[in-house]
């Protein structure tokens, strides 16, 4: 339910939470009274607010506005005309997520602007007060004086109380795909992403530039996380750092000709979100950004929407093993040798029966359409028409034997950037998709974007992404995003909006420096905020000499670490992304893999320290099975595991999947030890992480024949 109440009732009500006098601030708290939010006018009309948690200073007085182009006009000046507080109270069931329920439940307030330039113009500035932060956003109300304008600026701002570690990857229109650095904000300095040569297109704002999910800790342990929330039919925002204030400014990604949004009244911005915790788990226990954005919208039928897990033709071509291409040219380790088209008949045959044998619901086959000789770099409109199949890639026979296997294959619609070529071919490559029974794609946006002049976060591809979630939600396709901008919950209003990558993934490790052993530890805290990621873990040959002696790149993990990615990284969409024949090599390891579920009703955040270690146990959807998983950075580290989440009096039989002695992401990265115990809600497991290491426990009710079998865990 959503109650909404007149501030001036408020006012006197004895439980009166919000204070209005005379060159006073208006001031909220959440319904708990642990995060606080002050709004304060100016003489000169200036508006800005503050917030404190816990009775700390977590946002120092930070001003707001907009910069209108058309009409030309600085709305950063205003009278205030009416004030109104409410509250949010409800509960709803995702159809997919990390809890089978969530409580959305905030103090809201409402400030009706009108400038005080001579165009008047009405502004509502709206926030939300949670335990864990506050969210604020720009609301153009219908009004005689504005109906169709162009916004040249927004002019948030975000205070720091000090030069905060901040977790940071530079600022960008197009990619964020950038390893992450670690460093006080007065280290900040944006032009490090220069050194990323292996990212396809880069368009670095300036050196104090940084891009959201921004994550923060203090000197006295306040950790701030810095995003947005419901990006649609507006520019992503970026942060510039004003390192003498240590405040941000919001910088807002432009069009073609500079302009940074095209809108018509109503209309309004998305949600600038602030969680803030005295600790890192509870940064990633937040469901604010889900909760700021909309239900489903009314007509659409998501029924059809289910997680999965897939294989796929993907990561033999970044090892060097076959090609995109159908002349064999186009790998991703950049290889001058000629091998083997990926996308053949016989090879797409192998992993649909490696799929049906050991229960994976998809195979993702990449490659398989004309157009990958001169795909990239080129930037050039038509390249695929998303239709045409290569000559040894026969679709309808490959799409029948699936279904007779009870698997589905998976479409890739690779764009190279060419996005007006793509929408021109939609409808007809969804339908296709639709005639073969293939109801899941992975899209992908690589090199400059045509319209030309366009970026990859900027207002025309949000409202490319989104026009891609609702056409395929209407053919009951789900979808898998790749190069997009960094995602803002929407998965909440479009649930068949499965997963994006928006980040650095796990590919990275085969062809180039590879994502360093924090990497995984700093992405719950940063780009998971917004929604999953198709990360593609389950990496088992670690080392890429494997396949080409003179290689020395590496995923930069252990092998027992790339089974813990399963519940760090949340995702309903999950790849076993490694060859069949290396699973098939560690049937032992792989069954984590294979029985680890991808739909939760439960999530229990046990700790966690962005950069540092990350540690979650689930339960899965509609069961009573439990999965954990725990991963650390470069330190190798020890973490007890109190499982009293289980349920009270019932036996488990826990299979842990653990790094071996003397197991190292870089010396000895596959070893690991598989063990297999009885445990009950009071046991405390004791685990030893590998540097670069990790765990993963499955844990299932004992039967009868388990508690004969196995012995009781004994705390080392």
């Amino acid at each position: 339910m959503q109650k909404t109440l007149s501030l001036f009732s408020f006012l006197f009500a004895a439980c009166c939470t919000v204070q209005l006098y005379a060159g006073t601030p208006v001031q909220i708290s959440s319904p708990g009274a642990q995060t606080r939010l002050s709004v304060d006018q100016s003489p000169s009309g200036t508006i800005s607010y503050q917030v404190s948690f816990k009775n700390r200073p977590a946002v120092l007085p930070s001003t707001l506005g907009l910069q209108l182009k058309e009409p030309a006009v600085s709305l950063n000046s205003f009278d205030i005309i009416k004030i109104d507080s409410g509250l949010v109270d409800e509960n709803w069931k995702p159809v997919w997520g990390e809890y089978g329920q969530i409580r959305n439940h905030a103090k809201t307030l409402s400030l009706q602007l009108v400038s005080r330039n001579e165009q008047k113009i009405r502004i509502n500035l709206l926030f939300r007060i949670y335990e864990e932060g506050i969210a604020f956003r720009y609301q153009f109300p219908e009004q005689p004086g504005l109906q169709h304008f162009i916004l040249g600026d927004e002019l948030s701002t975000f205070g720091m109380s000090g030069d905060h570690k901040a977790f940071w990857i530079p600022g960008d229109y197009d990619t964020n795909e950038y390893p992450y650095n670690e460093s006080k904000l007065s280290a900040i300095d944006a032009t490090v992403g220069q050194r990323s040569t292996e990212i396809a297109v880069r368009s670095i704002i300036a050196p104090n530039a940084v891009q959201t999910p921004l994550m923060m800790k203090s000197s006295d342990g306040l950790y701030i996380n810095i995003h947005e929330a419901s990006l649609r039919n507006y520019p992503a925002m970026n942060l510039m750092l004003d390192k003498k204030s240590m405040q941000f400014k919001s910088v807002l990604v432009p069009d073609a000709v500079g302009n940074k949004a095209y809108l018509q009244a109503p209309a309004q911005s998305p949600w600038r979100s602030i969680i803030i915790a005295d600790n890192g788990a509870d940064i990633l226990r937040s469901s604010m950004i889900l909760n700021l954005n909309d239900a489903p919208a009314a007509g659409l039928d998501f029924s059809f929407v289910k997680p999965q897990k897939m294989v796929g033709v993907w990561w033999e071509m970044h090892v060097g093993k076959a090609s995109w291409d159908y002349s064999g040219g186009q790998v991703g380790s950049q290889q001058q040798s000629r091998v083997p088209h990926g996308a053949n008949n016989q090879n797409v045959r192998r992993y649909i029966d490696f799929a049906s044998k050991y229960g994976f619901d998809g195979v993702l086959v990449e490659g398989w359409n004309t157009g990958w000789e001169d795909w990239f770099g080129k930037w050039k409109e038509d390249v695929f028409d998303f239709l045409t199949p290569y000559p040894d890639y026969d679709l309808n026979a490959l799409s029948a034997y699936a279904r007779q296997k009870n698997v589905r294959l998976i479409m890739h619609h690779e764009t190279s950037g060419s996005v007006t070529n793509y929408e021109r071919y939609m409808d007809r490559a969804y339908d296709l998709m639709n005639r073969h029974q293939m109801n899941t794609v992975k899209t992908g946006y690589v090199g400059r974007i045509i319209p030309r002049g366009e970026h990859h976060d900027g207002q025309w591809m949000v409202r490319h992404y989104e026009r891609v979630a609702e056409a395929t939600a209407k053919k009951g396709i789900m979808i898998d995003v790749h190069e997009p901008v960094r995602p803002t919950g929407l998965h909440r209003s479009f649930p068949n909006w499965l997963a994006s990558e928006a980040a650095r993934g796990n590919e990275f490790n085969a062809w180039s420096v590879g994502n360093a052993p924090d990497h995984e530890t700093i992405l719950p805290f940063t780009r998971l905020m917004g929604g999953p990621m198709d990360y593609t873990p389950g990496i088992f040959k670690i080392k890429m000499s494997h396949y080409n002696p003179a290689k020395t790149e590496q995923v930069h993990t252990t092998l027992c670490k790339q089974l813990a990615l399963y519940i760090t990284m949340y995702s309903p969409l999950q790849m076993a992304a490694d060859l069949p024949e290396n699973y098939e090599a560690r049937p032992d390891a792989f069954q984590f893999i294979r029985d680890v579920a991808v739909d939760w009703d439960d999530t229990k955040i046990l700790d966690a320290e962005p950069g540092d270690y990350v540690y979650i146990a689930r339960r899965e959807k509609g069961g009573r099975r439990w999965f954990a998983g725990g991963i650390t950075d470069e330190q190798a580290r020890n973490f007890i595991l109190n499982t009293r989440f289980l349920e009270p009096g019932q036996q488990y039989l826990a299979t842990i999947y653990r790094d071996a002695p003397g197991a190292h992401w870089k010396d000895n990265p596959e070893a690991y030890v598989i063990e297999k115990f009885i445990v009950n809600n009071r046991s405390a497991l004791n685990l030893k992480l590998a540097a670069g290491g990790g765990f993963a426990i499955s844990m299932v009710p004992a039967t009868g024949d388990d508690l004969k079998q196995y012995k009781a865990y004994k705390q080392k």
